[in-house]
């Protein structure tokens, strides 16, 4: 009987592996593939964004994976921000004209819901394709929450796949709000009380 899968902080060495799955996670994602339906433009454009969007975890311990890099989480202490500047950069130099308008209110949406209150923020969490349905997700999940309830700080996320909501309230999230503009595809913001 193979032992439990372990969660184990990525640090620079192992940066990449997280990242590439991540970008195989959210191969399919509704999203992201919204975003960039090419795929070559997706698989050249969504790595520097997922490093622009939660990278900085990276930094401060605190991006998680499983055994291999099966599954990749990237969670945001408190005060710790995405790299709004490169986001921009990238969505600048590789969005569609026609859905400009519509990412532009995605964005303001996600800023509004966002909590101002001190929380841990999870702006990326996927496992690969081949390891979905192995709970890697949960592991990864239960395994941050536990330090935000040790702290005892609230936990936020924007769900970008309808199919991962039941995960998330499974873990204490509740639905704060809906997020959609035009054709987008509907955000969902979750959030996680201080336990």
């Amino acid at each position: 009987m193979s032992a439990a899968p372990v969660v184990i902080s990525a640090d620079a060495n192992i940066r990449a592996s997280a990242i590439g799955t991540i970008v195989l996670g959210f191969a399919a994602d509704p999203m992201a593939r919204w975003v960039w339906p090419d795929s070559s433009e997706y698989l050249r454009v969504m790595p520097r964004f997922v490093n622009a969007f939660g990278g900085r975890a990276f930094e401060h311990g605190t991006a998680y994976i499983t055994e291999g890099a099966r599954a990749a989480a990237l969670w945001l202490p408190p005060g710790v921000e995405p790299d709004e500047a490169e986001m921009d950069a990238i969505m600048e130099e590789s969005l569609r004209p026609d859905i400009a308008d519509d990412i532009g209110a995605v964005m303001k949406g996600m800023a509004e819901h966002h909590p101002r209150e001190p929380h841990w923020y999870l702006p990326l969490v996927a496992a690969d394709p081949n390891w979905i349905g192995q709970g890697l997700g949960s592991l990864l999940m239960k395994h941050a929450l536990r330090r935000c309830d040790e702290e005892g700080v609230a936990a936020y996320l924007e769900s970008s796949n309808p199919r991962n909501i039941s995960l998330y309230e499974r873990h204490g999230f509740k639905i704060t709000g809906r997020i959609q503009s035009g054709s987008s595809p509907v955000m969902t913001p979750m959030s996680r009380p201080a336990s």
